[in-house]
């Protein structure tokens, strides 16, 4: 915890943790540690309030989607995604957006690619090489990391290629991905005379 020194306090601690007599101290030094405690105070408590300003948005937005959905006979609890409500006018729309991060094992993508290939191998006449090739890009790394567009692209075809061997190979892609978190972001709007969507900038993204 960041505790402000004062002129009471004979020592004040530096850095270092050096003790240094506050006398010896500048009229900068003793404003800069006045005032950046005072900003830190602040920021902490606009800091909190945002944090509770967001907690409330989230309860009213699943307020807002329960009892829009209890009207339409659809059980709530089935909801994953991204929803819009608004007030009676439409002058103020709320955006709730779910984020979902997707990882990829390593070894097991690995493992993957190289069923993809036997099948490739044996199935793809030296005439639709550009399959191979289609198949293969799913597997270039950008960073490091897999394109999950196109991994999910090549889990769709499974239900249209029967071969065991592809079978086996979307089965060992589909058991690499990894979901470590999902974050929601809230977006409040309001429209302005000529009817376009202004956002109320609340940076909830990092909190």
């Amino acid at each position: 915890m960041t505790i402000a020194q004062t002129s009471k306090d004979k020592l004040w601690l530096d850095e270092s943790g050096q003790a240094v007599p506050y006398n010896r101290t500048t009229k900068a030094e003793r404003l800069m540690e006045r005032q950046s405690y005072r900003l830190l105070k602040q920021a902490q408590g606009l800091n909190k309030r945002l944090a509770d300003f967001k907690n409330e948005v989230a309860q009213v937005c699943q307020k807002a989607y329960d009892a829009f959905m209890a009207e339409k006979g659809v059980n709530p609890e089935n909801r994953k995604g991204n929803f819009t409500w608004y007030n009676f006018n439409r002058t103020i729309k709320i955006e709730v957006s779910i984020n979902e991060r997707i990882d990829f094992d390593d070894l097991t993508a690995q493992a993957a690619k190289e069923r993809f290939t036997q099948f490739l191998d044996t199935n793809i006449e030296s005439k639709d090489q550009f399959i191979k090739q289609m198949v293969l890009d799913a597997f270039e790394t950008s960073r490091g990391k897999l394109d999950a567009r196109k991994v999910f692209g090549l889990i769709r075809y499974k239900a249209k290629i029967k071969s065991a061997l592809f079978q086996e190979a979307v089965k060992l892609l589909e058991e690499s991905i990894r979901r470590p978190e999902s974050r929601t972001y809230f977006r409040v709007w309001t429209k302005d005379g000529n009817g376009k969507y202004n956002n109320v900038d609340l940076n909830f993204s990092s909190i």
